[in-house]
């Protein structure tokens, strides 16, 4: 099959696969609650006729699937409506938060991929070595740790005890290190960046080391890797152009994954730094009941995944090209 026509039929599938997600989404969220009653519960001067304009004002009445089909077309022309606090357009926040988060979880996933090649190849290359045995120990370490945890460690360390980094936001310090006095915006954001990163990289290298030292660790054991050493081709040829090329397709799978679920991954992060994207504001619209950016939220994760979903699919062909697009 073409290239271009795999891609097209893709596309296609995706499309009822997206609605059928909005549906099941839609109706879940609206059997969570009464989003007046909720953003009104702390202002006792509200009235319940106050509360029932409110309603009707955001179509709150209206029965859920024509609530549904309302959004839908909204959806289709590409406008996610009104947020049900301070009735800013969902596109404007999405739009505002979408590069802080992508900033944060593209860097950090980009970096633990690159920095897990070597580590893998050279953690399977040497096992039961103690350069294997330390590797897997940090790996499994950084499974097991709690993220907010970690986090929380590093903000007491280098923020509060050292001073050195930024503890909170994506921006806006006087300067990237308080004690030499450098003032600058890419390093100011580059000062906040790298506590976060920091967090999301340990905690994805350690999977993306274990997947591919665990692929690596049985590639190596097959006889045309014998043969090609036999032949007298270097190591370092067999291992980068030979094994790795058939050891790395569950690694691909999983960058991809968290590539389409970066933002659904962000809130824990995002929320020990204050960092100002997608994911804490996800939660925090969970918690108020905010429809309107829920579902907008939601729909630009399941975008994300499906297309992430493909991209890893025509991934899998470039490098192994017996994998057949169907």
């Amino acid at each position: 099959m073409g290239l271009a026509k795999y891609v097209v039929r893709r596309i296609i599938y995706m499309i009822p696969l997206v609605i059928g997600i909005s549906i099941v989404s839609f109706f879940v969220m609206y059997a969570a609650g009464d989003p007046i009653q909720i953003a009104t519960m702390g202002n006792p001067s509200i009235t319940e006729a106050q509360r029932q304009f409110l309603r009707n004002y955001y179509g709150l009445n209206d029965p859920i699937p024509v609530q549904y089909l309302r959004w839908l077309d909204h959806f289709i022309h590409g406008d996610f409506g009104m947020s049900l606090y301070g009735g800013k357009p969902v596109n404007q926040i999405i739009g505002s938060l979408f590069w802080e988060t992508s900033k944060l979880q593209l860097f950090s996933i980009i970096l633990a991929f690159i920095i897990a090649i070597p580590a893998g190849v050279y953690s399977a290359v040497k096992q039961r070595s103690v350069t294997d045995y330390s590797v897997t120990s940090v790996s499994i370490f950084g499974i097991s740790m709690p993220v907010f945890w970690f986090g929380i460690v590093l903000i007491l360390i280098f923020s509060y005890h050292l001073g050195l980094l930024p503890s909170a936001g994506a921006h806006g310090a006087p300067s990237l290190w308080p004690v030499f006095g450098i003032r600058d915006p890419f390093l100011d954001e580059l000062a906040h960046l790298i506590l976060p990163a920091t967090v999301l990289i340990f905690a994805g290298l350690a999977w993306h080391v274990r997947l591919l030292r665990a692929g690596m660790l049985e590639v190596l054991r097959q006889d045309y890797i014998m043969a090609a050493r036999a032949s007298g081709i270097s190591e370092r040829k067999i291992l980068y152009k030979y094994a790795l090329k058939n050891a790395i397709t569950p690694l691909i799978t999983l960058l991809g994954l968290e590539i389409g679920l970066m933002i659904g991954g962000a809130p824990v992060t995002e929320f020990v730094f204050s960092w100002p994207g997608l994911g804490r504001a996800y939660v925090t619209a969970v918690s108020k009941l905010d429809f309107p950016l829920i579902m907008g939220i939601t729909m630009i994760i399941t975008i994300m995944v499906l297309i992430a979903n493909l991209i890893t699919d025509l991934a899998y062909a470039w490098i192994d090209p017996k994998v057949r697009l169907e």
